[in-house]
């Protein structure tokens, strides 16, 4: 159960938690149509700090465009302002964010266009997503009998609701099999992603990781982990991934802004590696986590402070 904090901010206001509440025939009720966001902001030394701030807001406006819904009345500056100042309102050190565009009450029918466009944003404190023992000691995950959406018919690249109809089939399976997670082939049976999260595959000191045309969501935490690969100098390539080359690979990890980089330790009940996190994920766990939590250099500009007085003109 999540544990409320005191303030979401909703269309450019402050209200309290159980306030922010919509009607049950809003548009995306019946039709899914909202797009999101999850980010997190880590405690730091020099106090609170949201990770890639920038980058998740690019996305969720990308998101936006492909479905339509530019019309927010919010600048990406204003946007990222908002979040800030909700986590200092609500006196967080640490948490997760969730921005949420939502088509609203007003008429019905697949047709949105004339329905309103609410912007909410909450936060809360949320742990590790796939179990506190997850970084160290690995997760046992399952290929889905689900595929992931096919091209050209939901957009991949957009962080949409109606994306994780499909992400739920998914996660029910796997947990109804005993599993954490499942992995996701897309329709070519090519190796996708997970429910919430990328995939990386190490074989022979080689990172491998599926293409975005692999209906993958261009993932934050995906790209964070492209550059600390090429600025460690571990090889790593964009590259079709066969389903059987996840039996056979020497480490196999997901990333994602709530899974952060966590190893897997079997898939379908066959060992990866040595059935333990491997060194690759375990070097680039250390230095992510170095970085995010602001014992080393943020040499990437990937944190962004929360403010510890309220800035001039916010409501």
């Amino acid at each position: 159960m999540l544990t409320p904090t005191e303030k979401i901010w909703h269309n450019g206001r402050f209200i309290p938690w159980e306030q922010a509440t919509i009607h049950v025939l809003s548009h995306v009720v019946s039709y899914g149509s909202s797009i999101f966001e999850g980010i997190r902001c880590y405690a730091t030394p020099s106090g609170p700090a949201v990770f890639r701030l920038r980058e998740h807001i690019r996305r969720m406006l990308d998101s936006a465009k492909i479905y339509r819904m530019e019309n927010l009345g919010y600048s990406g500056d204003e946007l990222a302002e908002a979040m800030l100042e909700l986590v200092r309102v609500n006196r967080m050190d640490s948490c997760y964010i969730r921005p949420i565009i939502i088509r609203g009450y007003g008429e019905m029918g697949v047709n949105p266009l004339k329905n309103p466009i609410d912007v909410y944003i909450a936060c809360w404190n949320w742990g590790k997503y796939l179990g506190d023992e997850a970084l160290s000691e690995g997760v046992d995950v399952c290929i889905s009998s689900w595929n992931r959406i096919a091209p050209n018919t939901l957009p991949a690249l957009a962080k949409a609701g109606a994306n994780y109809m499909n992400s739920q089939l998914m996660k029910m399976e796997a947990l109804a099999n005993g599993y954490s997670e499942g992995i996701a082939l897309d329709t070519s049976g090519y190796v996708s992603e997970g429910s919430g999260e990328n995939i990386f595959v190490v074989r022979d000191g080689r990172i491998h990781t599926p293409p975005l045309g692999n209906s993958v969501l261009p993932g934050i935490t995906r790209d964070s982990i492209l550059t600390l690969a090429r600025e460690l100098d571990i090889p790593l390539v964009e590259t079709i991934v066969p389903r059987e080359m996840l039996y056979i690979a020497d480490e196999v990890f997901f990333s994602g802004t709530a899974a952060e980089i966590t190893p897997i330790r079997s898939i379908d009940r066959i060992p990866v590696g040595k059935g333990r996190r491997g060194p690759i994920a375990e070097r680039l766990q250390k230095e992510f986590f170095a970085i995010v939590n602001g014992t080393r250099p943020d040499r990437f500009r990937w944190l962004t402070a929360v403010p510890v007085a309220q800035p001039a003109g916010v409501k």
